[in-house]
């Protein structure tokens, strides 16, 4: 088979990948025009069709060393033939931005000095020049070479070309600004810069385009020399030039130079640690915390500071984190603790030693912390005993009303495809709690019977909205006196309660909040959790991000520090110190709730507020999760609210994400639901930092603004604002005694116990469901002992609530009457944690539990760890010591990696966790190793839902590991329920899921269960705190309706999982047949469609080349689109060169080329 070439060159077909190679090697034994430029044509057709995957192949074979040794020679012949250098050119562009090590390769063949040479005898030949410059920028992305390109005179070279404000040239001008600001990423460029003058010059530069350009065609030049002015500015000197030479002033109206030359300040806060701190019993207390200074922040670099190639260490890192060691991958470590003490689980699985009698007497376990023994952290319940609940028999009976049973089959509402109606729709639980209510009017419940007329009740002046808005209660530790004010109460409003919230017992609330300890003194409960919370009818969609908001926010910012007169830093709420009283048309701050969070509210402007964080107990890190009452509203005005020490370096409020927010009012009105709220939303870095000598890291920390404005609804009403939907400890404990009492006991095997007790003395509840025994006969009891299980855990992380939601989904499906949870429950035992961290939650923080902080650095023996504790805190997260090392200390711990220690996790530590894990262990140790483990978390930074797993045979195939894996042997159904997920859940999609097992995830949960215990099957599910972009739901943010439908579909595709099985039997297949009310032939269409192939969705994950979505260019650490260095962008000019080639040289750049970009 032959081919042939643009210019006519037949030759014989050869695979593309092997023809590179053969190229390459042929163009380095040339030197003759007639021989480079067939073969240098070749290869541009080459490579302009396919993915990068071609390019990368011919990199891996020579080819950058064989296009740069033929542009060295073509350049020094005595007379250049440009018809052979510009397309040298051009084939250099494309492949060298995709060559980390190009630079490194030019300026070892000398391909930087005959660059600039070229470039200097061109200045007044537009094409040859323009080829040049494109050569120069690819040079530029090495730092280290742009260094180089600087000491030999580029950047002088630069400045020749780049002209105050014409229509001519104005292509070649914008390149060569591109160039000039690459080259400024080297310190070493910018202190030249600096020592030269050119601060004043480039900003009279861009003054001169931004006064010329009114109609804004050539906004990429403008943007070119304003990143030169950002990159100069990270240097001090750089700062000050840019201030001496006016430049805050001459660029006011734009922001990202503005924003580098901001002074650093320390945050607003007496302390960076946290306002509380959790002593644990023993040890030495604390001193108390420094105070922040001003020497406590630092300026961002050092002018001294060497330069780094930042984009070969950075995948060098990324390739390092994977694991490549095939014996830590495929070995199985020993037992961490004594055989015998596994024997103590099995109080926690009676269901495989009582009897039916046993069984039916004692269905569920005593969680009351009352009854409990909070000194003994280790304890473990050997016997069940009934729930008993302080509630009058009034209130009780209010919580035992049957349910709405689940009257529609899960399977059949997605038998027939996605479907972009909600699952809850279906279930037969009639109207939206919000439309019920107000179909009925004020004083009708949705019976039609009388109740408190709601709009005469908010109008009682004997009643503020303070007091209905967070009712209070005795406080959370035993020895405080009963109160009787909040049942008064909650009487009262209760009668105003429009609607039934399934599955939910304000009374039962009350009484569980009174025993829920917390590090602080809280006395009082947060309305909606009180009150209960039903999901909106509809989702909403994502946030349509407005053009230029960041830009705007920032200069607003930056007005503070030029108009300092217009801002009024009045402290209206603070944990740390006492503030005046608030004054009339001031908002009203609160967060002294379960969960809540919110240390310090400064009044910047009449309507505008600085808002802080409070830090994980006893650290000063993790400042993410927010949930916090507000007051004193003015209907219809604009609120805008800035949390200033966020700490991620991106979010999903850059990208359609909002808020969460419940009013007081609309719930009393019968709309009692948690909506999504807020616009003109960002998330920016903005100008706080905190010196590496307060955070004890190796460089100091930067903060991030989230601002966001609302409307409030009301006058006068008091809302609840939150990161996501809010899911407390207590509101849990109240779920599972309402679930436990709607259950037929006679059908369902409903027990609820207590794991451990946490080092706050709360419960850590452990939940098992699965079928009754058919019958007391032994070959019943077998069978019913023979159950395989599946275990489920989540909130490991306290600030990701979205797990909880999924969870709460899970347990109300598989308790439910649907056919489906009736078939898993027959065939599994669920061993369900529901909340790994209830003193995270408890006391609102985003990742840490109470534990010890990291050891410093010459701790290096175990043993020695608890002399060294001054306070134990929320230090260490919960995901990362079911296994780690200890210097790391805690974390080989997990492991049993420690020499000088048993290897087993503190008990009096990390109880949770340690427990946990005996749970797993125990069930492995007995035969019953899980089929499915799975640990629910919420995901920030992506869209959609997804799974990662474990995978030895893929882990060395992204590492690029030289060990062979034909030899390995490996079960691959470990896609399997990913790929099922993939065609259930609309929310689910297989082209996020990895299976990759990284070194710095060596500790989670997945791969300890899969490593330790040898559970194939062993996943984590993270949600998205946003939404979806793809399926059904695309474009729309999770309400709790969906997040509880994947809760559903994830237990739907255990049961596809387990019928898809090789040892799934006949008996069963045609047992869910029958329970299904379907054909065998319907079925098994079902079956195959769940697992045939792989889906569209993972088809893409699957291409090379697959064009980055939106969010990724805006996703680094100052949230600004900065392209400079895209491959697609630089494709993309040298297309339209050669679109334009034709039509002359000096043609203006139009509007479609200047382009505009957004902030």
């Amino acid at each position: 088979m032959v081919s042939q070439t643009s210019l006519g060159v037949v030759i014989e077909y050869i695979p593309p990948a092997q023809l590179d190679g053969c190229l390459c090697f042929s163009l380095q034994g040339c030197s003759d025009k007639e021989s480079i430029l067939p073969i240098v044509q070749v290869l541009g057709d080459l490579l302009s069709v396919g993915t990068d995957r071609r390019i990368r192949y011919m990199i891996s074979k020579g080819g950058s060393e064989a296009l740069l040794q033929t542009l060295v020679g073509a350049a020094r012949s005595a007379s250049p033939d440009y018809d052979v250098l510009l397309p040298l050119f051009r084939l250099l562009a494309k492949v060298g931005l995709r060559d980390k090590k190009f630079g490194k390769k030019a300026l070892e063949l000398e391909a930087l000095d005959v660059t600039l040479i070229l470039a200097r005898k061109n200045l007044s030949h537009s094409q040859n020049l323009l080829h040049c410059l494109w050569a120069l920028r690819v040079f530029a992305t090495s730092v280290t070479t742009g260094a180089m390109l600087g000491i030999n005179g580029a950047m002088e070279l630069l400045f020749k070309v780049i002209t105050p404000y014409t229509q001519k040239r104005t292509r070649i001008i914008r390149v060569a600004a591109e160039v000039l600001a690459a080259l400024l990423k080297s310190r070493s460029n910018s202190r030249r810069a600096v020592n030269r003058g050119y601060v004043t010059s480039l900003l009279r530069l861009h003054q001169d385009w931004h006064s010329h350009d009114t109609a804004n065609t050539y906004v990429l030049i403008r943007r070119a020399l304003l990143l030169c002015l950002r990159h100069i500015a990270t240097l001090r000197s750089g700062r000050e030039a840019f201030l001496a030479a006016q430049g805050m002033e001459i660029l006011f109206s734009l922001t990202q130079s503005l924003r580098r030359c901001y002074p650093k300040r320390p945050l607003p806060l007496v302390t960076a640690s946290s306002a509380n701190a959790f002593p644990v019993p023993g040890d030495v207390a604390s001193e108390p915390p420094r105070a922040l200074a001003e020497e406590d922040f630092e300026d961002d670099s050092d002018d001294e500071e060497e330069d780094k190639d930042s984009d070969s260490e950075e995948v060098k890192e990324e390739d390092d984190d994977l694991e490549t060691d095939v014996n830590k991958l495929s070995c199985k470590p020993g037992l961490d603790r004594p055989e015998g003490e596994l024997m103590q689980y099995a109080a926690m699985c009676p269901e495989l030693s009582c009897s039916f009698e046993e069984l039916e007497r004692n269905p569920g376990g005593d969680l009351n912390p009352d009854e409990m023994q909070h000194a003994n952290h280790r304890h473990i319940p050997a016997d069940a005993s009934p729930e008993r609940h302080c509630l009058t028999r009034d209130q009780s009976s209010r919580g035992r009303e049957r349910e709405d049973a689940v009257q529609t089959s899960l399977l059949s509402t997605v038998k027939w495809g996605r479907s972009t109606g909600h699952l809850a729709s279906r279930k037969g639980h009639g109207m939206n709690p919000s439309q019920s209510a107000q179909s009925n009017g004020p004083g009708m419940d949705s019976s039609g019977n009388e109740t408190l007329d709601t709009q005469a009740f908010l109008k009682e002046d004997a009643w503020d909205m303070d007091t209905i808005s967070c009712p209070k209660t005795n406080a959370s530790f035993p020895n405080s006196t009963r109160c009787r004010g909040p049942v008064e109460v909650m009487d009262k409003l209760l009668q105003a309660h429009p609607k039934h919230v399934p599955f939910h017992d304000p009374y039962l609330y009350m009484a569980k909040a009174r025993g829920t300890r917390s590090v602080a003194d809280l006395k009082t409960v947060a309305f909606p959790d009180l009150w209960g919370h039903c999901p909106s009818s509809s989702p909403q969609p994502l946030l349509e991000r407005k053009c230029g908001i960041q830009r705007i926010k920032i200069i607003e910012d930056i007005r503070r520090f030029i108009q300092p007169g217009d801002v009024m830093n009045k402290v209206v709420f603070s944990l740390d110190e006492p503030w005046p009283d608030t004054a009339s048309g001031v908002l009203r701050f609160s967060s002294k709730f379960e969960s809540g969070n919110l240390r310090k509210a400064i009044q910047v402007r009449e309507c505008e507020y600085d808002l802080l964080l409070n830090a994980d107990v006893s650290s000063a890190q993790h400042q993410q999760w927010f949930y916090f009452k507000v007051g004193g509203m003015r209907p219809a005005v604009p609120y805008r609210f800035n949390v200033i020490n966020c700490e991620k370096p991106n979010s999903q409020f850059n990208y359609g994400k909002k808020p969460t927010l419940y009013s007081v009012k609309e719930a009393l009105l019968g709309r009692p639901t948690w909506m999504r709220t807020g616009y003109e939303i960002c998330y920016y870095k903005n100008h706080y930092r905190q010196s590496a000598a307060v955070t004890g890291a190796a460089s100091g920390k930067c903060y991030y603004t989230l601002t966001f404005t609302v409307t409030f609804p009301h006058n006068e009403d008091v809302c609840y604002l939150a990161y996501h939907y809010p899911y407390t400890y207590t509101t849990l404990t109240t779920h599972l005694d309402s679930l436990e009492k709607n259950i037929d006991p006679k059908k369902v095997y409903f027990r609820q116990e207590a794991l451990c007790q946490t080092l706050g003395g709360n419960s850590c509840p452990l939940v098992t469901v699965t079928a009754m025994p058919e019958s007391d006969s032994a070959h019943h009891l077998e069978q019913f002992r023979q159950r395989p299980y599946q275990v489920i855990t989540a909130r490991v992380h306290p600030g990701e609530s979205n797990a909880s939601w999924v969870m709460k989904g899970t347990l109300e499906f598989l308790v439910s009457d649907d056919p489906v949870a009736r078939l898993l429950r027959e065939n599994f035992i669920f061993k369900i944690i529901p909340m790994l961290n209830p003193d995270g939650v408890i006391n609102g923080k985003y990742v840490w539990h109470l534990a010890q902080p990291t050891p410093p650095p010459h701790i290096v023996s175990p043993c020695r760890l608890c002399q060294s504790i001054r306070t134990a805190v929320l230090v260490r997260p919960l995901v990362n010591i079911w296994s780690m090392e200890l210097a790391k200390l805690l974390n080989a711990k997990y492991r049993g990696q420690t020499s000088r220690d048993s290897g087993s996790p503190s008990v009096h530590l990390q109880p949770t966790i340690y427990h946990a894990k005996g749970l797993l262990h125990y069930l492995s140790a007995t035969g019953h190793r899980p089929v499915v483990f799975c640990d629910f978390h919420g995901h920030s930074q992506k869209k959609n839902v997804f799974l990662y797993g474990c995978s030895i045979k893929e882990t060395l195939w992204q590492a690029e590991s030289a060990v062979g894996t034909s030899t390995l042997l490996e079960d691959v159904s470990y896609r399997t329920l990913p790929k099922i997920l993939d065609q259930l859940a609309p929310a689910f999609t297989m082209s996020s899921c990895s299976f990759v097992v990284e070194k710095s995830r060596a500790s989670t949960a997945r791969v300890v269960v899969w490593r330790e215990m040898g559970v194939s099957r062993s996943y984590t599910m993270e949600s998205s705190f946003c939404g979806c972009n793809q399926g059904p739901y695309q474009g729309l943010q999770f309400s709790t309706r969906e997040l509880e439908e994947m809760g559903a579909m994830f237990c739907l595709g255990l049961l596809i999982l387990e019928l898809k099985s090789v040892s799934c039997s006949q008996q069963l297949r045609t047992r869910a047949a029958a329970l299904l009310n379907a054909e065998e032939d319907a079925l098994d269409h079902h079956l195959q469609r769940c697992g045939s192939g792989s889906s569209s969705s993972s088809d893409s994950s699957e291409l090379d080349d697959e064009p980055p979505c939106m969010e990724e260019v805006d996703y680094n650490t100052d949230s600004s689109s900065d392209q400079e260095g895209s491959c697609s962008e630089l494709d993309r000019q040298i297309r339209e060169w050669a679109f334009h080639k034709d039509e002359g040289e000096e043609e203006e750049e139009g509007p479609g080329q200047g382009g505009r970009v957004s902030p």
